[in-house]
This record gives structure tokens, C-alpha cells and sequence, in this order.
């Protein structure tokens, strides 16, 4: 089995300011999170954040240790969420089976020891959707399907941006330490996301592209209110938000995006919001 682990700094806005767009890529955007019978995992420094991917094709896959966590095993002092993008997969954490369809989440509290991934059929692998942050406390691990969600409607067709927010592991729905996931489906006709955008400078971000269509793209938007910057992205790619930037995006077509973050508190709507008029 082949793991592949990277670990990327923290960036201030003076050092992105001046950044080419091969430069800003690099730091940024995580190109490949899925690749067959293989665990990719990419830690971002802002907040000792972790974004990647397990596709088990023919294979079980085991939730590496990566020697940079300095850890007797990975969720020693970490909590995991898992959202599955792909075929219908099964996680095993210390014994217990989580099966888990389609757009169904999973929390994994901190002291699980032995966690692994399969396919159950390999004709349509699972695409395991992994975020991962410091923890110090233990909270039960737990499954949570779009039908225990908090379910938020936003957005207008007349402004492009209607779209279904769907907080799967949240406060709101189960106790986690820091860790917090959800998706958002645009309407047939919407492209714009988190508009009007905002920062929250108390925690970081990173967002999963997917349900991107063939041949089309999304531009996710970064950078300060008024120094902002964006990168072209493809299906099935994440891309890491620093607190002090927006998350923003618009895409050629409709899309789904997974939305993860962690930091000072757990108010998700601890949001300092940017008007639309005064982005740069």
C-alpha cells in the first residue's frame, strides 16, 4: 500500500501578496486528493490542519502514522471526520464497522487506534473525503447522514447563488473538540459560493471540490477583502483557506463543495463579512 504525506507552512498575506500563480498553487491547492489504493494526506500549518483522501479499489487501507505528528498513532491527539464521495465504503475504527453511503460523514474521536478503509464493490470504489485536527478531549464516534444534518437553505436564482448548506459534524449536531464539516449543493442554474464572502480570522478553512461536471471548472477565490487572488480548480481538488482569507467561488456550472475548518471556538457563524462592493 502506498501512502503519500506532505507538509506545507503557514503564509502571511505580504508573503501571498507576491505570489505568481504557479507559487500560489503550490502552497495552496491539493491537486491530488484521491489516487486508487492509496491514502493521501497534506498537513497545512495553520492550525495543524489536515486535508486528504483513502480510495480502496481491490485493497483495505489502514490510516497511516506519518512520522511529522510525532505520535504513537494518528488519532492519539487528533479527532477525524470522513465524508464519502464516491461508492459505498466501510471504515473500521478499533473493531467497529461504519458503513457509510454517498455523501454520509463520519466523526472518529481521538484515541482510536486502528482505523481502515474499504470498497464494497470495487467496481465503484469509495472516495473517502478525510479532514483531520488537534484534539483534547475524547467524544464518541458517531455516523451522521444527511437526514441528521442541520439543513440551511441560502441565496437567490436572481443572484446565482442558491445553494443547501448541510452541517454534518458540527456542534450543533455532535460534540467534536475543533473539527467541523458540511456540505454545500448548489441549485441547477447557481455557481456562486459563500457570497457575500468573509473571513473569521479565529479559524482556518479548506474546501473539497467535487460533483464538478466534465469539461467544466471552478475559480475559488482567496486572498484579503482587498488584495485578492484566485486559482482555477478541477474536480475532486481541495485547496486550504488561511483564517485571514476569504473562501469564495464560481464555477462554470453547478458543483458541490465540502467545507471543513478548525480554530479558536465552534460558533460557526463567527464571521466577519466582506461587502461585495468592497472586494478587490
Amino acid at each position: 500500500m502506498n501512502n503519500h504525506f506532505e507538509s506545507r507552512y503557514a503564509q502571511s498575506p505580504k508573503e501571498v501578496k507576491q505570489m505568481d500563480t504557479a507559487t500560489l498553487r503550490d502552497n495552496f491547492l491539493i491537486e491530488n486528493v484521491f489516487e486508487a489504493n492509496q491514502v493521501n494526506l497534506t498537513l497545512s500549518h495553520f492550525d495543524r490542519y489536515i486535508v486528504g483522501g483513502a480510495m480502496p479499489v481491490d485493497q483495505k487501507l489502514e490510516l497511516p502514522n506519518p512520522d511529522d505528528l510525532k505520535a504513537n498513532y494518528f488519532l492519539e491527539r487528533r479527532e477525524l471526520g470522513i465524508i464519502n464521495v464516491g461508492g459505498k465504503a466501510v471504515v473500521t475504527a478499533d473493531g467497529i464497522q461504519y458503513e457509510l453511503e454517498y455523501k454520509e460523514a463520519l466523526y472518529i474521536g481521538k484515541g482510536t487506534k486502528e482505523v481502515s478503509f474499504e470498497s464494497v464493490n470495487q467496481d465503484q470504489p469509495a472516495k473517502l473525503y478525510i479532514n483531520s485536527a488537534p484534539a483534547h478531549h475524547t467524544y464518541p464516534s458517531r455516523k451522521v447522514s444527511k437526514a441528521d444534518a442541520e439543513i440551511v437553505e441560502l441565496g437567490t436564482p436572481e443572484t446565482a447563488n442558491h445553494r443547501v448548506i448541510n452541517k454534518l459534524l458540527v456542534n450543533s449536531v455532535l460534540p467534536t473538540c475543533q473539527l467541523q464539516m458540511g456540505m454545500t449543493e448548489l441549485k441547477s442554474g447557481s455557481v456562486w459560493n459563500t457570497m457575500p464572502a468573509h473571513t473569521h480570522d479565529r479559524r482556518m478553512e479548506a474546501y473539497f471540490y467535487f460533483e464538478v461536471p466534465k469539461g467544466q471548472s471552478v475559480c475559488h477565490f482567496m486572498g484579503q477583502p482587498q488584495e485578492t487572488r484566485h486559482i482555477w480548480m478541477q474536480n475532486d481538488q481541495a485547496v486550504i483557506s488561511p483564517n485571514w482569507s476569504i473562501h469564495s467561488g464560481a464555477g462554470t456550472s453547478n458543483y458541490t463543495f465540502i467545507w471543513g475548518m478548525a480554530g479558536e471556538n465552534l460558533d460557526y457563524g463567527d464571521m466577519d463579512h466582506c461587502a461585495i462592493t468592497e472586494l478587490k
